[in-house]
């Protein structure tokens, strides 16, 4: 299939992400002097941005390639969940996903930065699992979504936060599968292994290696491979997605095997990258494609975002025009 196909049949797809969303809040400006009351600089601030983080940059992947995305997330009653509301306005997302809860509170990660230089970050968030009560309104609402906009693709993005309780996971699962829905996700520790009978699911190595804690050495296929068997052994998932940062990224399904190296490109910032990937391999599971297609476009869509200082969204026109140079798409690939 021509790329420029791919990405026109990439807006037919309809994706609900289920996961944490964040802030990802910037104070721009610049140092000139060390406080005196401790050994720290001052950062003068000149302006302030926010963008959207976690699984809302997720989304912005999907609605950059052009799919209808919905997003289902759980958020506290503050005033930056009002500012996430209006941000995912601006970028065209519906925010009839957003759940605000009493108690909890909306994640944001604030960055300073001086010139080019990453100066400090901080954290407001809650990590705790949702309430029993909170556990069984929000599965309630994301079933709801689900059930109304029938995606083409389901995709879970965990970054341990506390929306995606073992409850939520095993639910939303039962009803996908009930409605024949592929399930995509991108896990992290806490529960690694909550996510049975997917149809892919894509940890980097470093997640791998944490949740099955396993001594997995960068550029050890054969201790890779075991690794993949064994977590595939304990999830019944149907396909697994590796990234390797710069060892590329490997991917398994039975009968199905499939290593590539990453390409090489002018790496400026790697922020941001496994939402890309997990993006462009959920939408490429949506459309039925063959593991080694999945796989390529995935692992060349991680690194054109590399390419771009800050978390960005992956460019359509560069990932078609990209697609068609190395010959992605075609029937050998």
């Amino acid at each position: 299939m021509d790329p420029k196909e791919t990405l026109e049949r990439f807006k037919g797809i309809t994706a609900l992400v289920v996961g944490d969303v964040m802030l990802d809040a910037y104070l721009w400006g610049r140092v000139d002097r060390i406080s005196p009351e401790a050994p720290v600089p001052v950062v003068q601030v000149s302006r302030r941005s926010a963008r959207l983080g976690g699984a809302a940059n997720v989304a912005l992947n999907l609605r950059a390639l052009g799919a209808n995305t919905v997003v289902a997330s759980a958020v506290g009653r503050d005033a930056a969940a009002a500012q996430m509301e209006q941000l995912f306005g601006e970028a065209g997302l519906a925010k009839e996903g957003l759940m605000q809860l009493e108690g909890r509170t909306t994640t944001i990660k604030t960055r300073v930065i001086s010139g080019s230089q990453h100066v400090v970050r901080v954290d407001e968030e809650m990590e705790h699992d949702l309430a029993p009560e909170q556990e069984k309104a929000f599965l309630h609402h994301a079933i709801q979504l689900l059930r109304a906009h029938r995606p083409q693709v389901l995709i879970f993005e965990d970054y341990d936060k506390g929306c995606l309780t073992p409850g939520v996971i095993a639910g939303l699962i039962a009803v996908a599968h009930e409605l024949r829905i592929p399930v995509a996700v991108d896990p992290k520790r806490r529960h690694f292994f909550d996510y049975r009978e997917v149809d892919l699911f894509k940890p980097n190595l470093k997640e791998l290696r944490e949740g099955l804690k396993a001594e997995l050495p960068a550029g050890n296929n054969e201790l890779l491979r075991g690794a993949v068997r064994l977590l595939e052994s304990h999830l019944a998932n149907k396909a697994s997605l590796i990234t390797l940062s710069e060892h590329g990224i490997y991917a398994h399904r039975t009968g199905e095997e499939v290593f590539l190296p990453a390409h090489h490109r002018n790496i400026a910032d790697v922020s941001g990258a496994g939402d890309t990937v997990i993006a462009v391999a959920s939408l490429c599971l949506a459309l039925g494609m063959p593991l080694a297609q999945i796989t390529a476009w995935a692992n060349l869509a991680g690194g054109l975002v590399c390419e771009h200082v800050g978390v960005v969204p992956v460019d359509p026109s560069a990932l078609a025009t990209e697609a068609a140079r190395l010959g992605i798409g075609s029937p050998a690939t």
